[in-house]
């Protein structure tokens, strides 16, 4: 480790130095010996390695992003090749560099923390063995080396002897205690941080490598964390622990804001939405009319929950917009009332007309009839013999008796349709 500890020495001062600085103020409130001046400046710098690596993070989810949007091809891949599995590897690798896309970016917020993580180790390092480092001085070291975090010294270790604990003003079982509860936290918090990525914000219909890296890095870390915790400092599991938290809650809210399409996560926020621009009759932060611009320029390329979002606009009589915003749909318009509110004119339900029984049916037909003939009509014409009927008339007569009075047509009697040949003279 120290050989490892070495290759981070040039940052080693500068880490020492931010310690310095965040102990000065703490220890003016909680005096210079204590362990909540040490511990609140390891965390003090965590937060500020933290922020300074945003920019990085943001990175990250931009290429997360860009790993998603390449599922469908994945997909593709997967089917066409999915009896020969170099050849799909083959084939995803390609995938990747024609994309530039990288399935290991989820891991660089820490690999930029192993400087600053190996440095605060070598500095801890330097307080247990009671060496100067960095910034840090005479005065300075024996402060760090009285201070205790809940009874257990800031540079002890849980493989640390009785002799050694002892010598650091603590006993042995507050040290294994403390240390053992921040291991299980730290083990916890990673394993939950993962967790939650693979349970709430993947698209669960689509089976990648970078899946199965993410499935394997949740069992790996936390595992990693138990077996070197027993030889970490205090002081670094301060860190660590902090690091995991920061990073649980950051990724919490990544998920709960922006998350993945054909997710878990996607479902519960595009359901959360519908209820806020239905209740507001419009999108009102920008971060949702992001949103919903992505969703309208999909098209038909949307997933099961964009769908169910968008109907359920309409259900409202909303309408999404391409830019992103939400009106009212044309079927609904606003109209004022008398009281100056508004309120949507739907348009009106058409009714089925009520079922009628059978006595209804017969009494209202013959009332019906009743009233025909008091108007001087008839059910048929009886003024006009069948002689006297105009010719025109015949053909639409005859129809009407075959139509309403049941009678064989010509047709059906084995009679051809349409004029008739005439006969020849002969056969006359």
């Amino acid at each position: 480790m120290d050989t490892i500890a070495s290759l981070f020495s040039f940052i080693t001062t500068p880490v020492s130095w931010v310690i310095v600085q965040f102990h000065k103020v703490y220890g003016a409130i909680f005096g210079p010996d204590t362990g909540w001046a040490w511990g609140l400046s390891i965390v003090s710098l965590v937060i500020l390695i933290r922020i300074c690596l945003i920019p990085l993070f943001v990175k990250q989810i931009k290429a997360t992003r860009a790993m998603q949007t390449l599922q469908p091809e994945m997909k593709k891949i997967q089917e066409r090749y999915k009896n020969d599995k170099q050849r799909q590897s083959e084939e995803m690798m390609k995938l990747y560099k024609e994309t530039g896309t990288n399935p290991l970016s989820s891991c660089l917020p820490i690999l930029a923390q192993s400087p600053f993580f190996f440095a605060l180790y070598h500095v801890l390092n330097g307080i247990a063995t009671g060496d100067t480092i960095g910034v840090i001085n005479e005065s300075l070291l024996a402060s760090a080396r009285k201070a205790h975090i809940v009874g257990a010294p800031l540079a002890a270790k849980f493989t640390d002897g009785s002799s050694k604990v002892e010598a650091l003003g603590a006993s042995l079982t507050d040290v294994r205690v403390v240390t053992a509860v921040m291991i299980v936290l730290m083990s916890a918090s990673q394993f939950y941080t993962q967790r939650q990525l693979m349970t709430k914000n993947v698209d669960t219909t689509v089976k990648t490598p970078f899946m199965q890296q993410q499935k394997m890095l949740m069992y790996v870390f936390p595992v990693m964390f138990a077996v070197f915790g027993i030889n970490f400092p205090v002081g670094v599991l301060v860190y660590w622990l902090t690091t995991n938290v920061w990073t649980m809650g950051q990724q919490m809210y990544v998920i709960r804001n922006n998350p993945t399409p054909g997710s878990k996560a996607q479902a519960a926020y595009l359901e959360r939405l519908t209820k806020h621009v239905t209740t507001h009759g419009k999108a009102r932060r920008r971060s949702e009319r992001t949103i919903i611009k992505a969703i309208v320029a999909k098209g038909r390329d949307r997933n099961e929950f964009e769908r169910k979002f968008i109907n359920g606009l309409n259900k409202a009589g909303l309408a999404a917009q391409a830019d992103g915003s939400v009106i009212q749909s044309e079927s609904q318009a606003a109209v004022q009332t008398e009281d100056g509110s508004t309120a949507s004119a739907a348009a009106p339900r058409r009714q089925q007309p009520k079922r009628q029984s059978k006595s209804q049916r017969q009494s209202g037909a013959a009332s019906a009839g009743s009233k025909a003939v008091g108007d001087g009509q008839s059910s048929e014409p009886t003024s006009l013999s069948k002689s006297d009927e105009p010719e025109d008339a015949k053909p639409a007569a005859s129809a009407k008796k075959q139509s309403g009075g049941g009678t064989r047509s010509k047709a059906q009697s084995g009679q051809r349709k349409g004029p008739q040949r005439p006969k020849s003279p002969s056969k006359k």
